[in-house]
């Protein structure tokens, strides 16, 4: 019998939401593993809406759970339904909407504040010792709840110009976890606390290497399961 694993959402598109490939590649590698997955997002409104083609927000008003919807055809349950006991282990995809609607790291960084859904989806799982894989930018859930953690979001120092985003490594520190230098291909595992994560978009690369960065995260979630 397959793992059972959560996938947890943050809507549907990189600026305001889940980030769809890293999603998709996410769901095909548990697929290839074997998993029966069901997917989650909580039903609350989007801090902002952003339009995708000129980068800039708008006026509009959504949903998290109604756009996470899209990415799930539709077949998607409310965060707050979610039940650790029914699971092997959850994963969070990255996505900019992971620090806007899971938690406030884009305005907060580490003073921030986490979701109470996606907050007690975190301590159930590490309570029953059931892995938690994390991507791209969501590794700093964990770091914000888990203080002493272990996590990647690749490297700690723009190397080349493929980590524009690296400060958050000295922001995870700050929090009192570690952060793990990983090549975009490679994901990183704290055993003692059984969260793995990889750095995804973090690190601009080509598509099929943070897929595959991906892919090893998912497999070592699976082991852990």
């Amino acid at each position: 019998m397959g793992k059972r694993v959560a996938l947890v959402l943050a809507g549907c598109g990189v600026f305001d939401g889940s980030e769809i490939h890293e999603v998709s590649a996410a769901l095909v590698h548990l697929s290839r593993g074997g998993a029966e997955v069901k997917i989650f997002a909580p039903n609350i409104e989007q801090r902002d809406v952003v339009n995708h083609l000129k980068g800039s927000p708008t006026e509009e008003k959504r949903n998290v759970l109604v756009e996470s919807a899209r990415l799930a055809r539709g077949n998607i349950q409310d965060l707050s339904e979610l039940k650790a006991s029914e699971f092997d282990a959850v994963i969070f995809p990255g996505g900019f909407g992971v620090a806007k609607n899971l938690c406030s790291w884009a305005v907060d960084g580490k003073n921030c504040t986490v979701n109470e859904h996606v907050n007690s989806t975190l301590q159930a799982f590490h309570s029953a010792k059931k892995p938690i894989g994390l991507c791209c930018i969501s590794p700093v859930l964990a770091a914000k709840v888990f203080p002493g953690c272990e996590v990647t979001i690749g490297q700690d120092k723009n190397v080349d110009g493929r980590f524009p985003d690296a400060e958050t490594a000295s922001a995870i520190a700050e929090l009192g976890c570690k952060h793990i230098c990983k090549n975009v291909n490679e994901s990183h595992v704290d055993k003692a606390n059984k969260i793995v994560t990889t750095c995804a978009f973090m690190c601009k690369a080509p598509l099929h290497e943070i897929f595959d960065g991906i892919g090893t995260m998912v497999q070592e979630v699976l082991k852990l399961a």
